[in-house]
């Protein structure tokens, strides 16, 4: 059953420093309006191959979905509002946003299109720190960007943050923090930086011209982090993500608990029936194929039992409530004890992984090392 949709938007004013995604820069609006086109003809095709349920959650990343102007961004919704008009009474429906590129007739329009979650990316409230990341917003464009979706009827908003930043100190990550929480959100996400290929961090990286934190550093900001949000009330669900409870953000549950979900745009990947798809990414090949074939599949592939559970432990693993013992045999007709039992014994052992009733965890020690984690349990069922 699928009931969530991605839809990608690959547009952006400039490449941030450290963005690996799929993403352009663009001042040709023909190009983006071709765009929105051709995202119409998929959503088309993609509903004729798997009508919807109903849908629960939508989620709009990018790229920048906001670099759409008013108008572009009412051809969008409605588009959207054609295909997928089969909604839960409580969707949520999340658009990611950057600080300066959401003035109060954009967001206006976005909320008569359905949109009631709003989720900017932020990165630091230090603009020296912005300036060295590659991001060209300030802190006081991240306060009227705020105040102008609260005035345009958001509750529902969430930022992003970002911790292990060229030059950051823990002293400077503490400040960020305080001024997030002045914000009084429910939500927050806070990753570290990754140094990824094809970036201009990675350059400077093999370079040696990027003075990163040290990892014990890192770690520092990553317990301050955690230690901050319970203290002020926000309940950390995931690795990354904080909330107030009830305010967890549904849509990227449906990833934490390995279940299908539409994929949509340039790059985008997608889960549905079984199957994984991967979109083609630049956007002169989406669009040829999109106008060719209806769906611009580059990948497509069965899940197997195997690999299903496999990404049901690593995926669910993110989650602090875990993986549920019960839910685990009833999807897939097998016991947790069977398939990875060695390897949870094991991490268990090791003080990493927890049992609270039927659910296994990681542990306060086991979440900083959460990648090391999850890699154990890959290749472990019997290949049969």
């Amino acid at each position: 059953m699928t009931q969530a949709v991605y839809i990608h938007i690959p547009f952006c004013t400039n490449k941030c420093y450290y963005c690996d995604f799929n993403s352009y820069v663009t001042k040709n609006p023909r190009l983006v309006w071709d765009y929105l086109d051709a995202l119409d003809r998929e959503m088309a095709e993609t509903v004729r191959h798997v009508p919807p349920q109903e849908i629960k959650t939508i989620f709009v990343g990018g790229g920048t979905p906001t670099f759409l102007d008013a108008k572009q961004m009412a051809y969008f919704l409605e588009t959207v509002a054609r295909h997928f008009s089969n909604r839960s009474k409580d969707i949520e429906f999340t658009m990611e946003a950057n600080p300066g590129t959401t003035d109060m007739e954009k967001l206006k329009v976005m909320r008569e299109g359905g949109v009631n979650r709003i989720s900017f990316g932020v990165q630091s409230f230090n603009d020296e720190l912005l300036k060295r990341i590659g991001r060209i917003h300030d802190s006081e464009q991240v306060l009227r960007s705020l105040t102008n979706a609260k005035e345009a009827g958001f509750v529902n908003i969430s930022i992003d943050l970002m911790f292990g930043l060229p030059d950051q100190t823990e002293k400077l990550f503490q400040e960020t923090l305080d001024k997030a929480f002045a914000l009084d959100l429910p939500h927050f996400s806070s990753y570290s930086l990754k140094v990824e290929e094809n970036t201009l961090f990675h350059t400077l990286y093999e370079k040696d011209q990027l003075p990163l934190p040290t990892e014990e550093e890192e770690v520092a900001m990553y317990e301050r982090l955690m230690e901050q949000m319970e203290r002020r009330g926000y309940r950390q669900y995931e690795i990354s993500n904080f909330a107030r409870p009830g305010w967890e953000s549904r849509h990227n549950m449906t990833y934490w608990r390995n279940e299908y979900y539409y994929g949509i745009g340039a790059g985008a990947h997608g889960y549905v029936n079984g199957t994984r798809h991967v979109n083609a990414g630049p956007l002169a090949q989406y669009m040829q194929l999109v106008q060719e074939k209806g769906l611009p599949r580059v990948e497509q592939f069965e899940v197997s039992p195997v690999e299903a559970m496999e990404d049901h432990m690593i995926m669910g693993l993110r989650m602090m409530r875990g993986v549920s013992e019960s839910e685990f045999e009833r999807r897939y007709k097998t016991t947790l004890k069977e398939q990875f039992g060695p390897v949870i014994d094991e991490l268990t052992g090791l003080g990493l992984l927890a049992w609270s009733e039927d659910r296994i965890h990681l542990t306060k020690r086991g979440i900083p090392l959460g990648n090391e984690v999850f890699a154990r349990f890959l290749g472990l069922v019997d290949k049969v």
